[in-house]
């Protein structure tokens, strides 16, 4: 029962990450099972409602009820209501990119967002929302590893690997050696800073949410980084680390992130 478990939720974890479907035999070779296996698992979830199959390619993919269902626990949780309001007035102040992650057992994951950014380039995370920030190459990543024990980050980041993000610029991939040299430096300087490293062209800063034990989360401001400068990120941090403190002390209010304490 557990294997088949687990093997589901490896299938519905494949076809988040590939929302314009996949064959049999594309999701047998990454899960490195039999296609006969793959098409049975497929089919018990296209049974169920949580996948469908194309008529004309025969590839299956999620339907919306998996999305609806994480959306309308969210939404329960109370962290979009608390919170909502900070991130649209940093966004607007700033007017780049501001998000906001919470810490889910050993993973970061990014559940909100404000776009400031009204003209010319703009970030746009949407293929990211619900996903696991990068302990290594993500500023939000780095920002809350750099909160925890050495030996617990080099652990997470070793478990999640140093594989390079998608779009990600190629001179910036980086060694265990060099992450514990970053995380080192954020811990220091109380912020993380990521530029190319999770999208070319792309720049962020990061910290964590202030919190009686453990860090529940970060925040962050991202965008292209011609704009966002280290002058002028230096300039936000101020301002992002007092909207930090303004979530932190609204904690309390969301179960989510009561649960987190």
């Amino acid at each position: 029962m557990t294997a088949a478990i687990d093997r589901t939720l490896a299938v519905l974890d494949l076809l988040c990450r590939h929302p314009a479907g996949l064959s049999v035999q594309a999701v047998a070779a990454q899960m490195g099972i039999a296609p006969s296996a793959a098409h049975r698992l497929l089919n018990d979830l296209l049974r169920a409602d949580y996948v469908r199959q194309d008529p004309q390619s025969s590839d299956y993919a999620l339907t919306i009820r998996l999305a609806a269902m994480g959306l309308s626990w969210l939404g329960r949780t109370g962290v979009l209501d608390v919170t909502q309001p900070v991130l649209d007035r940093l966004a607007t102040t700033s007017a780049e990119l501001v998000r906001l992650s919470v810490v889910d057992g050993d993973q970061l994951v990014w559940v909100a967002f404000a776009q400031g950014a009204t003209a010319g380039l703009r970030y746009d995370p949407a293929r990211e929302q619900g996903a696991s920030a990068s302990l290594a190459y993500s500023a939000s990543g780095r920002a809350w590893a750099a909160t925890l024990p050495a030996d617990t980050a080099q652990r997470l980041i070793a478990a999640q690997g140093l594989i390079l993000p998608d779009g990600a610029a190629e001179g910036t991939r980086l060694d265990m050696a060099q992450v514990v040299a970053t995380l080192a430096h954020s811990r220091a300087a109380g912020h993380a800073e990521a530029v190319d490293c999770f999208l070319a062209g792309m720049a962020a800063i990061a910290v964590a949410i202030p919190a009686e034990g453990p860090a529940p989360g970060c925040l962050s401001i991202a965008g292209p980084a011609v704009r966002l400068t280290p002058a002028r990120r230096a300039a936000l941090l101020p301002t992002l680390k007092v909207a930090a403190a303004e979530i932190g002390a609204m904690l309390p209010a969301s179960g989510l992130f009561r649960g987190r304490r």
